[in-house]
Parts: C-alpha cells; sequence; structure tokens
C-alpha cells in the first residue's frame, strides 16, 4: 500500500512539473489582429518580393529577381508607390542583368477581410531593360506593364507577408530576337507598414 501511494504522488508530481514547463513556453506569433490599422490613409509602406529564384540544372543556369518598394496610403486601403526591379541570371559563357523602375497602385479590398489578412489587387506600368554581358543586345531600354492579385497574412502590428500572382508584359528585349513577352510569375514579399505622423498602431 506504501508503495502504490508513493508511485502515485510520485507520479501526480512528474505530471505538475510537465504542465507548469508547458505553460512557460511562449509560441512565436504568427498572426496578429491590425489589418485594418496598417493599411489606412497616410502610412507608408516598405518592403520587397522575389519574384523569381532557382538553378536549371540542364542549362546551368542561375536566376535571381529582387523587387524592394515603398508606397504611400493616399487613402485607406488604396496605396501608391514604385519598385525597382533587379533581376541577374548567370549561365556558362556569360552573365545578364535587368533593371527597370515600376511605378505601381495597390488596392486592398474589404470584401472578405479579415482582422489578420486582406486580398488585394495591384497594377504596375513602368520601364525596364537588360544588358547582356558580351553581346551586341547590351542595355536594352523599354516597356512593362502588368496586373496581380495577392494576399497579405499580418505576422505582427506592421509586417505581413505576401504571395503575389502577377501577369507582366515586358518590351526589354532579354533575347534580341524577340521584341516582347508575356508571363505569369509567382513572387513572395515581405512589406512593414509604417504610421504616419501621430499615428500609432
Amino acid at each position: 500500500m506504501k508503495r502504490l501511494f508513493t508511485l502515485l504522488i510520485c507520479m501526480a508530481s512528474i505530471h505538475l512539473t510537465a504542465s507548469a514547463q508547458d505553460e512557460q513556453i511562449t509560441r512565436p506569433q504568427t498572426t496578429a489582429p491590425v489589418a485594418g490599422e496598417a493599411i489606412a490613409q497616410g502610412n507608408w509602406m516598405i518592403g520587397a518580393s522575389i519574384a523569381n529564384i532557382g538553378h536549371n540544372f540542364k542549362s546551368e543556369t542561375f536566376t535571381l529577381d529582387i523587387n524592394p518598394r515603398a508606397g504611400y496610403f493616399i487613402s485607406d486601403n488604396a496605396v501608391l508607390g514604385a519598385q525597382v526591379q533587379l533581376g541577374l541570371s548567370i549561365y556558362d559563357g556569360g552573365e545578364e542583368f535587368r533593371y527597370g523602375l515600376t511605378p505601381f497602385a495597390r488596392y486592398y479590398f474589404p470584401e472578405g477581410a479579415a482582422p489578420t489578412h486582406r486580398w488585394f489587387g495591384e497594377a504596375v506600368f513602368g520601364f525596364a531593360g537588360s544588358s547582356e554581358e558580351d553581346s551586341e543586345g547590351d542595355s536594352v531600354f523599354s516597356l512593362v506593364y502588368g496586373l496581380g492579385a495577392g494576399y497579405a497574412h499580418f505576422v505582427a502590428s506592421n509586417v505581413a507577408l505576401e504571395g503575389t500572382l502577377n501577369l507582366i508584359r515586358s518590351n526589354a528585349n532579354i533575347d534580341v530576337s524577340n521584341d516582347s513577352s508575356t508571363g505569369l510569375s509567382l513572387s513572395l514579399g515581405l512589406q512593414i507598414y509604417l504610421p504616419g505622423s501621430g499615428r500609432s498602431f
């Protein structure tokens, strides 16, 4: 009987110790209910997206595209800004650098909104070009425009992770034999929302 009583006490103390440790574990924050405050008139948005990163083993080509951006909320849900397009392809025998400046307009839809996330639509229109090392097509520069649709998930009071599906048309001759190209791309990004003067989240 003594042994049974001692065993029960040991099991109870182990259970209480484990419960206390579980309560002390702090899980990382994965969501924040502040989407409406972050996309209000007068706020700023800065961030970047990675549009394309990869390595083609057959052609031995490495590709990376990064688009830093900044914008200002002209009204609740609506932001105007500009993004810089930077891209690099390295392949056997050379490399190609892509560049551009594309102003954008973005609108966060109130429909289907939740405190922690928003759907948005976006339009871009600007100029882009490419220069290929040791090529007659160096410094080609022309028009780029397109549309995008995306999802912003707020992980902190002023930080959102984004995924965007883009349809872009570019006349920047990366391959000199082609006049233009149109394509779909998926980009992942991180945006930081800064309050305007006199505001806080």
